[in-house]
């Protein structure tokens, strides 16, 4: 058994999310988790919401509500979809707790004194009319690399190389068009170029793995050509004051959001432990050489997790070309795989919510059930190249993939089950056709978990739907429906029980990706109980100084119960009775509708993770 740390993306809070955020970092990475538990992984699964930063302060703005108030709400709804999506977090929580703060703030301290945070004089953006800071994300122009005319001003997502906002041809201001006035200001940059070596030793060591998936490796080598120093403070009111001396009491001097984000990580670590009431308990993943750690996310987000966090990793360790030594949480592992997705579409155009082209994941939990759009996600998701989801294709997935396929086995195998014997039944002999169906399902635990262990997600459902198919086909070909003759009962409680095997084997094999179902499966076929492990939703009290009085809502579970990646005999006599269908066939009248939904009213909003 290894420690593994996945570590998943943490959602900007400035709205509900939807599919094209869920397909990017919270599905793949509860697959994966859920997999890992399975194969007999010690899995401390953390994210949050990331709360800070200026777009917080334009939509609260817009709004007429404090940014606490804003970020307090979009919380608790992001908190809520994930946990109905399934998503197996061990802890998730936020970044505007005291305990996030103390964490990010010894990670600067430390960092600033092994002498790779460097003050310098800069110039930053200004909005003309409102006099508040632009945040970089919210200027735009052309990209002076590429020529790419809406270049952001942290980074040129056509050619992914990392800019600021002076860099820009003729930058505008996001939020209205206006151009930005650039003046000077004091900020802390960390030095990149001072952790150049040690980052190319280590993603080098990454590339030579060869487990990366080859668009993250490649890019992240490339990034390393045009190192350079980056900003990690903001003149801003709203975030992580900075913890040094003539900073910390400025009150428009903050933390840049993207260097506490990703302290999330840590933080959440740190905070489950202390909720464990074992403090040091997260060292196991975080301190020791032997854990590994995945890091998801959507692929505008590999920058900041294939060089700015390892960089901050290795400044805090003082392991740059200026030395140093750790602080307080000792030397921290570096990522050991960042998993990243490409971007999701939706009937050929790129998601927005400021234009209602959107679907939130609420709308289609609420629609459509949790198992039917993870396995849509699973099967025709982002996973390494950019994907369309189209109403058409969800419901002819839906259709003839999880009814027609996976559904109808289960469901025909539990009534006649339950129309022959009422339980099930005793096998007699098993003859060539029996054990060949049961190889075959035995051995998709070792293809279907290779392909989940290295992430490769859609692989993985193509393979188990293709088990699924073999015993359908075991169904044609031994017609237990015709065994009707009373000297025929014995070949039909055989070829029912290996039926009922083959169900509770392959449901076990489906269960990472449709954790609801299989629930529903296990009941099914004569189980008791819970099958797999779901999360909840939890309001839980702040745990220091800055939080009294104050509590907010956590995603957690208790996932000691996960069942093992094998199989497990059915149990002769246990009771089966008819089955109502685990999966819903839905209209072709479905594509229709959500066509002129998506047509018609839209809600205003702003995309964002972080």
């Amino acid at each position: 058994m290894s420690k593994v740390l996945s570590a998943v993306a943490w959602p900007y809070a400035n709205g509900p999310r939807h599919l094209g955020h869920v397909a990017g970092f919270a599905v793949p990475s509860d697959v994966f988790s859920r997999y890992m538990r399975m194969a007999g992984h010690d899995v401390l699964m953390v994210s949050g919401s990331d709360e800070h930063g200026t777009p917080i302060l334009v939509l609260a703005d817009q709004e007429g509500v404090t940014a606490r108030e804003l970020v307090d709400r979009n919380h608790a709804i992001i908190a809520t979809e994930l946990a109905d999506l399934g998503c197996s977090y061990d802890l998730y929580t936020r970044t505007t707790t005291a305990n996030h703060y103390s964490v990010a703030q010894e990670l600067f301290t430390q960092v600033w004194k092994n002498g790779y945070m460097v003050e310098q004089t800069t110039r930053g953006a200004i909005s003309p009319s409102t006099g508040r800071t632009l945040p970089d994300r919210y200027i735009e122009g052309t990209c002076p690399i590429c020529s790419y005319p809406e270049a952001r001003g942290d980074q040129c997502d056509n050619c992914g190389n990392q800019l600021e906002p002076t860099d820009l041809i003729n930058p505008r201001s996001k939020i209205n068009g206006e151009t930005p006035e650039f003046i000077e200001t004091q900020h802390f940059f960390l030095d990149l170029p001072a952790l150049a070596g040690a980052l190319r030793e280590w993603l080098e060591g990454r590339e030579a793995s060869g487990t990366w998936r080859p668009n993250v490796i490649k890019f992240s080598l490339n990034i390393l050509d045009d190192i350079r120093p980056r900003a990690m403070t903001r003149d801003i009111d709203w975030g992580i004051p900075v913890p040094l001396e003539g900073w910390s009491d400025q009150p428009a001097k903050r933390l840049y959001v993207w260097f506490d984000a990703v302290i999330g990580y840590l933080s959440a670590s740190v905070e489950w432990a202390r909720r464990l009431g074992e403090p040091e308990r997260w060292r196991e993943w975080w301190n020791d050489p032997e854990a590994v750690s995945y890091y998801f996310m959507g692929k505008d987000n590999i920058t900041f997790h294939s060089q700015i966090w390892p960089a901050e990793l290795l400044a805090y360790a003082g392991r740059g070309d200026k030395g140093g030594e750790p602080g307080a949480f000792g030397q921290l592992n570096l990522p050991t795989e960042v998993v990243s997705s490409e971007y999701l579409t939706m009937e050929g155009k790129q998601f927005s919510t400021s234009r209602g082209y959107v679907i939130h994941i609420r709308d289609v939990l609420e629609r459509y059930g949790p198992d039917a759009i993870r396995y849509f996600i699973c099967a025709a998701g982002p996973e390494n190249q950019d994907s369309n989801f189209t109403w058409a294709e969800f419901v002819q997935r839906n259709n003839s993939e999880l009814v027609a396929g996976w559904g109808n086995l289960v469901n025909r195998t539990a009534a006649m089950v339950a129309k022959n014997f009422g339980e099930i039944p005793e096998p007699g002999p098993l003859e060539p056709v029996d054990e060949a169906v049961r190889a075959k399902v035995l051995a998709s635990f070792d293809t279907v978990g290779d392909l989940l262990g290295r992430q490769r997600i859609k692989a993985a459902v193509s393979e188990a739907m293709r088990t699924v198919g073999e015993v359908n086909k075991y169904v044609t070909d031994t017609e237990p429906f015709k065994l009707k003759g009373e000297d025929q009962r014995v070949r039909l409680a055989t070829v029912l029980h290996t039926l009922v095997q083959c169900v509770s084997d392959l449901n076990t094999v489906m269960s990472p990706f449709l954790p609801h179902s299989s629930n529903a499966v296990h009941l099914a076929i004569g189980g008791e109980g819970e099958f797999m492990p779901m999360p909840v939703v939890k309001e839980v009290p702040g745990l220091d100084v800055g939080d009294e009085g104050r509590s907010y809502p956590v995603v957690t579970g208790e996932y000691t119960s996960t069942p093992r990646w094998e199989s497990r005999p059915v149990v002769v006599g246990a009771g089966v009775a008819k089955p109502t269908p685990v999966f819903t066939k839905l209209d072709e009248s479905v594509v229709a509708d959500e066509l002129r939904r998506l047509e018609g009213d839209g809600e205003d909003g702003a995309d964002g993770e972080g």
